[in-house]
């Protein structure tokens, strides 16, 4: 069965049929809500709005042990990340869907492993290549498949948040590498990685990054806003024809 953690935009999937919502707690506490079990055609999914029922919950509260951790006793093998993010690269303005390929991790004090102290046991995880690579190949080809672009690969800056980024610290990911800027991407790619669940994350860009385009002196939200709606349409369309064509 195939997971999507995004936005209240994924529940409008064209032909999702809802089966049922569940109420899951874990030993790390609640997720983020309750899962929403559904199919497509004849494949089923489960969707986890990650802010949680009226987007209430900010990137740096999320719990994303117990949202990853919940998923994981469902025998998901397979998550697709949703993420808004702002463009720092000149091509991946507002709009825009990225497929990332690698992560930049500037996030601090959130929970980023399961791997505690617990047992005593130090437990190293490779993450040299942070997304599944047969993942990220399935979006690809179902961005193809539904006649949407996209662009292939981009280094995603995880921020911290709530706030948006001053543009001297969007100049400094820019001189790191960092393509896009978002606020959720980690911990939530390691978690998975831990407990072997193939992760990869689809990007819906919603302005140019602070310092930049239109931003140049302050990030439009109600531009941005609706940019990220129409990006969203996109989005859907490549998970619909994702799902239909994912082996279980």
């Amino acid at each position: 069965m195939l997971a999507i953690i995004g936005g209240r935009s994924m529940n409008k999937l064209a032909g999702l049929e809802v089966t049922h919502r569940q109420v899951m707690r874990t030993p790390y506490g609640e997720p983020s809500g309750a899962l929403i079990f559904g199919t497509i055609g004849t494949r089923e999914i489960v969707f986890l709005s990650r802010h949680g029922h009226g987007l209430t919950i900010p990137p740096h509260a999320v719990n994303y042990r117990a949202n990853i951790w919940v998923l994981s006793t469902l025998k998901i093998k397979t998550i697709i990340a949703v993420a808004s993010v702002g463009g720092i690269r000149k091509d991946m303005g507002p709009g825009k869907i990225v497929v990332p390929d690698q992560i930049i991790d500037y996030t601090h004090s959130r929970e980023a492993t399961f791997h505690g102290r617990s047992n005593g046991t130090i437990i190293h995880t490779d993450f040299t290549q942070p997304y599944c690579p047969q993942t990220r190949t399935s979006l690809l080809q179902a961005a193809r498949d539904a006649g949407e672009s996209v662009i292939d690969g981009g280094v995603y800056a995880a921020t911290q948040g709530p706030r948006f980024e001053t543009a001297a610290e969007i100049n400094r990911l820019e001189r790191d590498g960092a393509d896009l800027v978002g606020m959720t991407g980690m911990p939530e790619a390691i978690l998975a990685r831990e407990l072997g669940i193939s992760y990869a994350t689809i990007a819906a860009v919603a302005n140019h990054a602070a310092g930049r385009g239109e931003s140049i002196q302050a990030i439009p939200l109600q531009a941005a806003h609706l940019a990220l709606e129409n990006a969203m349409g996109s989005v859907r369309n490549i998970l619909e024809h994702l799902v239909r064509n994912h082996d279980d």
